[in-house]
């Protein structure tokens, strides 16, 4: 393994990093609103609605941290590498594929959740 083999996670990742944070102020947004709502008309689907949000916001969290850990994973790997210690970044390489996969787990977890909150907002409606 060479030095660029870490490197070719680092777009990767912070694409990923990105993701996140734009999924973790969507959701932060909506909690605000919700609980705005809430409290001008106390309604027990909002409620659910909040609680299923403070679920994914924790998910989201959990995704950011193992993909922060990750990309130092990655950096830790280049550096080791490039002081000749093959085996301490092969290792730091493969510890940081192996939160990149917890990641996308909890990321995967989130979506699951996501569309539960789905189903809460459209309980009540009625298609014809």
């Amino acid at each position: 393994m060479n030095l660029t083999t870490p490197a070719l996670l680092f777009p990767a990742i912070s694409l990923l990093l990105l993701a996140y944070t734009n999924r973790f102020l969507v959701v932060a947004q909506l909690i605000r609103t919700l609980i705005r709502q809430n409290q001008d008309d106390p309604n027990s689907d909002l409620t659910d609605q909040i609680l299923n949000l403070k679920i994914r916001i924790e998910a989201i969290r959990r995704m950011q941290v193992l993909g922060v850990l990750a990309f130092i994973g990655c950096v830790l790997a280049m550096f080791f590498l490039f002081l000749d210690q093959a085996l301490l970044g092969t290792g730091c390489f493969a510890l940081s594929l192996i939160l990149m996969v917890a990641s996308l787990c909890f990321s995967l977890y989130e979506v699951q959740i996501s569309g539960r909150a789905l189903n809460l907002q459209l309980k009540g409606l009625e298609f014809k």
